[in-house]
């Protein structure tokens, strides 16, 4: 009986093909052999996935496909029935340990040769796989198994296939809330541990990225006797960690299991040099009852919504005296209220040697500053530790470049550039701060506002609230009185400028009564203009978020629709977007927010800022055709109160529908009258912004030198003699 095929979406053809939604969009309008949708939705639909091969193969676009990609396009393809991913996953070890003339020999086998060969190859390794099973490949795999070596050979490290089958597996069984750890946090997490460990656990391993940075660091090199120990309760996260860590770590001895670490402990007694990990934050059913009398619990018994600080002693447990533990945590665990007690003994036993304060976008979820806790298990007559390292990198990850891109807005009146996370100076900053702290932590030097050394016997109050910004808060009495009157006059002196400009935006008076009425013109939608070629919508396709990005795309900026409210450039994470489903901007596209509300700009016209930028995934490009649309024109029209209201869906949240925003049908000269009106609008309001900002600013340095006593009122002015002139109108 033959199989049916499986259906794809249009965004998913895109990646098939290699190229953009767009592209799509355009061969189903103009080709009329494309096939026709087989199900789905009018809005949504669905393409029979051999068609759309077929189509792009007379073509010739069946091979521009990624090899990722048709291995994901493969499985989606493969009718379910057992444990594929289980048996794929020793295939990519033993595939990524050949060389890559053996690896072309055995993909040009023929079909019942390359299952022979595959099932061999993968029984010899199966063994290093945790839940690995005796591995066998039917006849309807065969397609697979070849997108699968053509995907190991393409990359010749077998990460790419990892992620395909993760990703499959993980949307199959809905496991939810698993994130990779990015590269350049977990190396930074990796070298907060002092000297080189023989011994590394992550007891929340999820794909590997900890371990494997630290066996980039030098676990497992040379003659020592290196390992990497690693469990996660999820079997195909423990199973793509195990692959990983022997590829990339092969003198390592790696033992990965699967398991629950709090509840069914797989290394309960091994004690390591050093532990990674950044746990799952949040669980409420992490074994709080079950688990009340666990000996991990030697600082006090976890409150049930603190799975964190059972995170935490679980860690330490496996310490040897003096040994290491870097944990990535959410901010909460440092403040709560139920975690106090536990928080109290862990700082008075000396546990706690450090908390770092990452800004917003380090880690998912991006929207959370998320904290590096660095403990030390106590060792029997050890050294006192008097107190606790607080660092906060806000400044360094980019909190002065935007300072700067500020002063420069002042200076030219465009918006600057907000860059992403600066990670090497935010590693450089951390790890500059922590070792000074570790070498002599008597004779650690504060650094206002960055960080701070904080007596244990000062954190032992009623809170115990280890939030580094509580203690690393920059005080006025930390500045020279001459800095901070340089710094608050320099303030002052822009304020001046912004007002100065804010007034010559309001100056401007271009415009005048339309006459005893209100004007009325003809409209279209934004479909219809569209559909006339006078405009092009694009959107960001939902299945590209939280993706992969491509290479060349992957240190873009992503404009959000909260820079369009604000007037800020694109700051979004790179990396955070599929290119294949994110249109780039160009200057003159028109913007327009995707979700109605809340204060801000809903339109405003791409410049150089935001030219190269990826668009996010609530943003509506419009792109006109400068031959008959004004693209300030459009942003005004598109933009307005009425008609985001009138083209809005929803109750609690208003989704703008793009296609059916109206816009006037003007001669192109009247258009752009118009347009120059809605751009000195637009300057108006990023004018009286900025303005407000430098107000807002410079009454903060002003109230806070005067209180901290770094600056004093000036002395009254001498009065006036009886023949001098006084008043408002004096000269």
């Amino acid at each position: 009986m033959p199989q049916p095929s499986a259906q794809v979406t249009a965004a998913e053809i895109s990646r098939i093909a290699g190229v953009t939604r767009a592209t799509v969009s355009n061969w189903r309008r103009r080709h009329d052999d494309f096939p026709g949708p087989s199900g789905g939705t009018d809005s949504s639909p669905l393409y029979d996935l051999v068609d759309v091969q077929a189509w792009l193969g007379a073509r010739g676009h069946a091979t521009t496909a990624d090899p990722a990609e048709e291995l994901r396009t493969t499985l989606r393809l493969r009718q379910p029935g057992g444990d594929l991913t289980g048996n794929l996953l020793p295939l990519v070890l033993a595939a990524a340990q050949c060389t890559p003339e053996e690896r072309a020999a055995l993909a040009g086998l023929s079909d019942p040769g390359l299952l022979v060969r595959a099932e061999g190859a993968s029984a010899d390794v199966a063994d290093l796989v945790p839940g690995a099973e005796a591995v066998r490949f039917a006849g309807e795999d065969i397609d697979v198994l070849r997108a699968l070596l053509r995907c190991v050979q393409d990359d010749g490290t077998g990460e790419a296939a990892l992620a395909v089958l993760a990703e499959r597996e993980l949307e199959d069984s809905a496991v939810g809330g698993t994130y990779r750890t990015p590269a350049p946090l977990a190396e930074l997490m990796a070298r907060l541990v002092p000297g080189l460990c023989e011994r590394v656990l992550d007891p929340a391993c999820g794909s590997g990225s900890l371990l494997a940075a630290a066996a980039r660091r030098g676990t497992g090199a040379g003659a020592g006797a290196g390992a990497l120990y690693g469990q996660d309760s999820v079997p195909v996260q423990a199973q793509r960690s195990a692959v990983s860590l022997l590829l990339a770590a092969p003198e390592a001895d790696v033992e990965v299991r699967v398991g629950d670490s709090l509840r069914a402990d797989a290394f309960a007694d091994l004690t390591v040099d050093a532990v990674l990990c950044n746990p799952p934050y949040g669980d409420r059913d992490w074994g709080h009852d079950e688990l009340a009398y666990d000996s991990r619990w030697a600082y006090g018994v976890p409150p049930r919504a603190e799975s964190e600080l059972a995170w935490i002693q679980h860690s330490l447990a496996h310490l040897v005296p003096g040994g290491h533990a870097v944990l990535l945590l959410p901010p909460a665990t440092a403040s709560r209220a139920s975690g106090r007690r536990v928080r109290m003994d862990l700082v008075r036993s000396g546990a706690v040697r450090a908390v770092i304060a990452l800004p917003p976008g380090a880690a998912a979820p991006l929207h959370v500053g998320l904290q590096i806790w660095i403990l030390q298990r106590p060792e029997p007559a050890g050294p006192e530790r008097k107190s606790v390292l607080f660092v906060d990198t806000a400044e360094a990850a980019g909190a002065g470049g935007r300072a700067k891109a500020a002063s420069a807005e002042s200076a030219t009146g465009s918006r600057g550039a907000r860059s992403a996370l600066d990670w090497p100076s935010l590693s450089e900053a951390a790890l500059r701060q922590w070792t000074a702290f570790t070498n002599a932590p008597d004779a650690f030097t504060d650094e206002p506002g960055t960080a701070r050394a904080v007596p244990v016997v000062d954190l032992l109050d009623d809170l115990v609230d280890l939030t580094p910004a509580r203690h690393v808060r920059a005080s006025r009495t930390d500045i020279a009185p001459a800095d901070l009157a340089r710094e608050t006059e320099d303030v002052r002196r822009r304020l001046v400028a912004g007002a100065a400009s804010l007034g010559r935006a309001a100056r401007s008076a271009d415009w005048q009564a339309a006459g005893p009425a209100p004007r009325e013109w003809r409209t279209a939608t934004a479909a219809d203009l569209a559909r006339g070629g006078a405009l092009t919508l694009l959107r960001t396709a939902p299945e590209s978020r939280e993706g992969a990005g491509d290479a060349s795309t992957a240190d873009l900026p992503v404009l959000t629709g909260p820079d369009i409210a604000r007037g800020c450039a694109p700051s979004g994470a790179p990396g955070s977007l599929r290119s294949g489903g994110a249109p780039l901007i160009a200057t003159g596209d028109v913007l327009v927010r995707a979700v109605a509300g809340g204060n801000g700009a809903m339109a405003r016209v791409a410049d150089e800022a935001d030219a190269g930028a990826l668009l996010g995934p609530q943003v509506h490009l419009f792109r006109p055709d400068p031959a008959r649309l004004d693209a300030w024109f459009l942003a005004g029209f598109l933009g307005s109160a009425e008609n985001i209201a009138a083209a809005s869906t929803g109750s609690t949240v208003l989704h703008v529908s793009p296609g059916r925003l109206r816009v006037p049908l003007l001669p192109l000269e009247e258009q752009r009258r118009y347009g120059e009106a809605f751009r000195r609008v637009h300057t108006l309001r990023a004018e009286a912004a900025r303005a407000m900002d430098l107000a807002d600013e410079t009454a903060r340095l002003l109230a806070g030198g005067l209180t901290g006593g770094g600056l004093v009122p000036s002395p009254p002015s001498p009065p006036a003699r009886d023949d001098e002139p006084s008043g408002v109108g004096s000269a």
